[in-house]
């Protein structure tokens, strides 16, 4: 017996309504046993946008803090020394942005900057591949993530600048050795962008190859997810002596934190979570060669709406029991020797490699080419593990299988999950407003000047950008600066809208429905998928608009981050005859209310609209009222049942019109 292990930092994924809310939150956690924080920003934040941005609507305070200058900043880490602190900032896009608001939180509170510990997600890649908060294109983004590397190499010293997140690739359907071989190829093009940059020297690159971390995602199969993570180990050791010829073995550890799938996580018997959260967990912390140093766990009624404080303390404690109360610490790795764990392993690194010189063969990471072709693996992917649950193949406990059940106590009653109020997106545009008049015009307008500067001449925005926060910039002020510069993207959806030959019986039963009622319509029945808002989680829009590819119907869809009015807009011009509304943000109530107003304003409240989502039944209740036809959430996985309902709603509406 070895002595006992130190145990991973004890994190949970945190921040919602304002910054005082989640200073109150942070510091309720940290109270409870919680050893770092890890940070959610809103999405207006973390797309680079003001509170009150049109696109901005709705959104503020849905999905985590708004921050949106200094001062929110030095609220949400009031009393929070930042010198001990160990900080992770899920943020991507606009990461140099909040890494620099959180250098001039540290600079006022007296900290040095060679004291603070943390990670800034900062992995873009993944945004265009799956979670959609990207803003600018992948050259100057790929620019971005390389300032923030070279500062904190010689700043930071004690800061992951590049957190690769693996998490939300499989999120968007990934399979293990796609989840590998992807994220091993962001990091990859990061690290090659950074020497080919010249940021940092020779001496100082192994440095920056040992703070690249990573963020993963564990799901349900236990033994292929611990065999994925000492897969990662391994492989990561092999690039660094390989490709980049790092000669100490401390430089080349895989050093990563990780949060278990949110994805299986099911509305129906809610409560079952709590076991898929425990075995997923111990995927990630019984192997000590492959241990996670960070975990964040969801809580277990994630897939119903915000949890509660109570629902995160629950989700807590079972790492402490896990790390304090069980022997785990004690004993070195329990699985070396084995020979079906050493099997596994070496079959996934196999595939790894291979689909991963496939990737580099196409052009590396940040290639459009490469972009598109993984994009469209994922879709392709999760198509499949779809199928696999609709067809009963994958079984799942409470949704295909096993659905008899009792009520569940734990979420009944109007408090079972938390809900941002009404009036968060109001104050935080007033205290904006507030800001804004308060500050020196000219020390802002100057800072902005050297921002752009900095930009254009290939510059390290780091500095500026610091110099921005402790002016007063706003983060729309700072986003629009590099907008004007490096421009906008929109990235490859990954979607292709073509009927596929195979399909079982029922989907050929929709086909010659759509088609008898294309004949009697004489066009083919026109359906406009749609994301409006922030929110970038497109993996139901995207299976949903597959689906009805695949039945016959004539399908738009353009993407994420549409607005209502544009919405609105392509149903008029492309005279569409049903409309889906999918947004997981918790902005569902905000924004489809201003489709439906603009769909009336336009006298086209004859068009059927449903809506999809992680939406509360209170909230169902009032999405009907505003004339919604159908709402679908988590539960209804059966996509051929929902797309009978849209085929019905569509004939339904061509009968009244024919009478």
């Amino acid at each position: 017996m070895t002595s006992r292990d130190k145990p991973w930092l004890f994190r949970t994924y945190a921040g919602h309504s304002t910054a005082a809310d989640s200073n109150a939150l942070f510091r309720t956690n940290l109270a409870k046993g919680q050893t770092g924080l890890s940070v959610a920003f809103d999405l207006p934040t973390q797309t680079g946008y003001d509170a009150d941005h049109v696109l901005a609507r709705g959104e503020v305070g849905k999905v985590g803090v708004p921050v949106s200058h200094l001062g929110d900043m030095r609220t949400l880490f009031q009393g929070i020394p930042l010198a001990t602190m160990n900080t992770s900032m899920t943020i991507n896009a606009t990461a140099a942005w909040l890494l620099s608001l959180y250098v001039a939180v540290a600079d006022e509170q007296g900290a040095p900057r060679t004291s603070l510990s943390g990670t800034t997600q900062n992995d873009i890649i993944k945004e265009y591949l799956s979670r959609g908060t990207y803003v600018f294109p992948p050259g100057p983004s790929l620019r971005l993530i390389t300032d923030t590397i070279a500062f904190s190499t010689r700043e930071l010293p004690k800061w992951n600048p590049m957190n690769v997140c693996s998490y939300h690739l499989q999120e968007a359907g990934a399979t293990p050795v796609q989840e590998l071989s992807y994220a091993l190829a962001t990091a990859i093009a990061v690290l090659d962008g950074v020497k080919a940059s010249g940021a940092v020297s020779e001496a100082e690159f192994p440095e920056v190859f040992a703070r690249i971390s990573f963020f993963v995602n564990a799901g349900i199969r236990f033994v292929t997810e611990l065999c994925k993570m000492r897969a990662f180990t391994e492989l990561w050791d092999e690039i660094g002596r390989e490709r980049y010829g790092i000669s100490e073995e401390k430089h080349r550890r895989f050093r990563y934190g990780v949060q278990v799938n949110s994805l299986g996580l099911t509305e129906q018997q809610p409560e079952n979570n709590v076991y898929r959260i425990l075995i997923e967990m111990l995927a990630v912390v019984l192997s000590k060669n492959a241990r996670a140093r960070a975990v964040q766990l969801p809580a277990w009624n994630e897939a119903l709406g915000l949890p509660r404080p109570w629902d995160q303390q629950w989700s807590l404690r079972m790492q402490q029991i896990v790390a304090y109360e069980t022997d785990l610490l004690e004993y070195g790795d329990i699985f070396d020797g084995s020979a079906e764990i050493a099997a596994k392993v070496e079959a996934l690194k196999q595939e790894a490699r291979a689909e991963l010189a496939h990737v580099q063969s196409l052009g590396g990471g940040t290639s459009q080419e490469v972009i598109a072709y993984m994009k469209r693996r994922l879709v392709d992917s999760n198509t499949a593990r779809l199928h696999a649950i609709e067809t009963g193949e994958t079984k799942i406990v409470g949704v295909n299988v096993f659905t008899t059940s009792e009520a569940a106590p734990l979420s009944a009653g109007s408090g079972a999950i938390m809900t941002v109020k009404d009036d968060v997106e109001y104050e935080q545009i007033e205290q904006l407003k507030a800001w804004r008049a308060a500050r020196d015009a000219k020390a802002v307008a100057r800072a902005l000047g050297e921002l752009a500067r900095a930009a254009k001449e290939g510059l390290n925005v780091m500095e500026p950008s610091i110099a921005c926060a402790k002016a007063g910039v706003t983060t729309g002020e700072w986003g629009a600066a590099l907008r004007e510069i490096f421009g906008e993207y929109r990235a490859p959806t990954g979607v292709a809208l073509t009927m596929r030959a195979e399909g079982g019986e029922a989907i050929a039963d929709l086909r010659a429905r759509v088609k008898r009622l294309a004949e009697r319509m004489g066009e083919t029945p026109r359906f406009l998928m749609g994301k409006p808002g922030l929110d970038g989680h497109s993996n139901g829009a995207e299976q949903i608009a597959v689906r009805a590819a695949d039945t016959g119907l004539e399908v738009i869809y353009d993407g994420i981050r549409v607005t209502p009015e544009q919405l609105v807009k392509t149903v008029e011009d492309r005279q569409v005859h049903i409309l889906g509304l999918s947004i997981l943000s918790g902005s569902h109530v905000p924004l489809i209310r201003e489709v439906m107003q603009r769909l009336r304003a336009a006298g086209l409240s004859n068009i059927p609209v449903v809506a999809g989502g992680i939406i509360p039944q209170e909230d169902v209740n009032v999405l009907k009222q505003l004339g919604v036809a159908a709402v679908y959430t988590p539960k209804d996985f059966d996509m051929n049942r929902i797309m009978n309902d849209l085929v019905s709603l569509i004939e339904k509406k061509a009968d009244e019109k024919a009478a």
